[in-house]
């Protein structure tokens, strides 16, 4: 086995992945864990990061690169947003390095904050190190990272030039769990399996613009006019939230292309938007939050 050059910490609200890289970031050796931040009680983390770089067996003196939601208010080490455009040697520029007993230094990658022409403010913690491990890119390719704050990315010779933030995932969940709408969805007898047909309509629904909210409630009439089945319901609203989405940013930015990063049943989905809306996609480069934090540890002269 090569030898590790950083342990890379990729650490979020939900969930922790530490990990030895190795050349070019590849990664080594690897741990997940369950203990995102909020799941950490008082602030104790440093016990959390021992124990996991105990059971990597990582060599001591190694430095350690540390991004995600750990360097937010309730994280370890609260770390300044940085503007808009950055690239690997921004970020590195602006790392936080910060003395911690038994670890020695810890190295955070912050986030970055994008304000818009009208004046709103943007911002992301944890999928820069992500889009900087997507190294290639090609011209007009936009990323997007789906998820309960999907994100729009537009990447410009290897620095982030800008980016939007859409709560798709967060806004299904509430209307799904607190809204009118969610009272005529019915569980699929197979198990949670999805209707693609459902899905497909409603990501047509979205894809022609007409305005979420004038739409929103063809989630209810639909079924209840016997329109589209109850166990349908679910899928199609889940389309019309994705399809209005990719509506929007395709309108705004006119990407040639769409790398998806992610590998799950979500990015899935977007793959089957996307082709409905013709545009190009591919799946972006595996483990690449990793690979973001070696590029940057090595921006910053840390890697030998």
């Amino acid at each position: 086995m090569a030898e590790p050059s950083i342990v890379g910490v990729d650490w979020g609200t939900s969930s922790l992945r530490t990990g030895l890289l190795g050349p070019d970031g590849a990664v080594l050796a690897e741990r997940q864990s369950e203990d995102g931040i909020l799941k950490v009680e008082g602030g104790a983390f440093a016990p959390v990061l021992r124990r996991e770089l105990a059971a990597l067996e990582a060599p001591p003196g190694l430095p350690i690169v540390l991004s995600g939601m750990i360097t937010s208010r309730q994280g370890w080490h609260e770390c300044p947003y940085l503007a808009c455009p950055a690239d690997a040697a921004a970020l590195a520029g602006a790392l936080q390095r910060v003395a911690e007993p038994e670890l020695g230094p810890l190295h955070f990658v912050t986030g970055l904050e994008y304000t818009s022409p009208d004046g709103l403010p943007d911002v992301m913690r944890g999928e820069e190190t992500q889009i900087i491990g997507q190294d290639d890119l090609a011209p007009g390719e936009i990323v997007v990272l789906p998820g309960t704050h999907s994100k729009w990315v537009t990447v410009e010779g290897g620095r982030i030039m800008r980016f939007r933030t859409w709560m798709t995932g967060e806004v299904f969940a509430v209307l799904r769990g607190h809204s009118i709408l969610g009272r005529l969805m019915r569980e699929a007898p197979t198990s949670h399996a999805p209707d693609p047909a459902g899905f497909d309509r409603g990501v047509s629904a979205g894809l022609e613009g007409q305005g979420l909210l004038g739409r929103l409630f063809s989630a209810r009439t639909l079924p209840l006019t016997g329109r589209l089945a109850e166990t349908a319901v679910a899928d199609y609203l889940s389309g019309l939230l994705i399809g209005t989405e990719i509506a929007e940013a395709v309108a705004a930015e006119r990407p040639t292309g769409v790398v998806v990063v992610g590998s799950d049943a979500l990015a899935r989905r977007y793959g089957q938007a996307l082709d409905m809306a013709g545009l190009a996609h591919r799946l972006g480069r595996p483990q690449a939050a990793a690979r973001g934090q070696w590029r940057i540890a090595r921006a910053a002269g840390l890697v030998r």
